[in-house]
């Protein structure tokens, strides 16, 4: 296993990217794929880190923190390239951002249902977090289950 080239999303990389996180199915209709990635580059305290193979973008991940808790979003793996080590070597780079950035702690959000995803972040050494996560709209639509 070679392990994929990991640098930050370049202007060129945007609609392959999104294109990942769809194959993946981690787009959702109230959330703009270019719009999440846009925020993410806008600062410096967030970014997406793409993996590369031979080129062709294999690996994603948006990293970001609050200057207390990193938290990262849309880790993807292109379906073809999966159990090649890919998904651990995107996870550790989002964590050598995180650290140079002096941020001590890393959480993310995994739908219930997503086993597949749970056991991954397992083998990580993620734990199970004893916090309840409240959400709530702020431009005023109703949430719903699948949101």
């Amino acid at each position: 296993m070679t392990a994929p080239a990991i640098d930050a999303i370049r202007d060129a990389d945007v609609e392959g990217v999104v294109a990942l996180w769809q194959r993946c199915g981690l787009t959702r209709p109230w959330n703009d794929p270019h719009a999440d990635i846009a925020l993410a580059r806008r600062r410096d305290n967030s970014t997406v880190l793409v993996g590369r193979d031979n080129g062709a973008i294999v690996a994603t991940v948006m990293v970001g923190h609050d200057g207390h808790r990193g938290w990262v979003y849309y880790v993807a793996v292109d379906p073809g390239c999966q159990k090649r080590g890919f998904g651990r070597a995107i996870m550790a780079a989002a964590e050598d951002w995180l650290r140079s950035a002096g941020i001590p702690k890393l959480q993310l959000l995994v739908r219930r249902e997503n086993a597949e995803a749970n056991a991954f972040y397992g083998s990580l050494g993620f734990e199970l977090s004893t916090s309840v996560m409240f959400q709530k709209w702020l431009d005023g639509r109703a949430t719903t289950p699948s949101n």
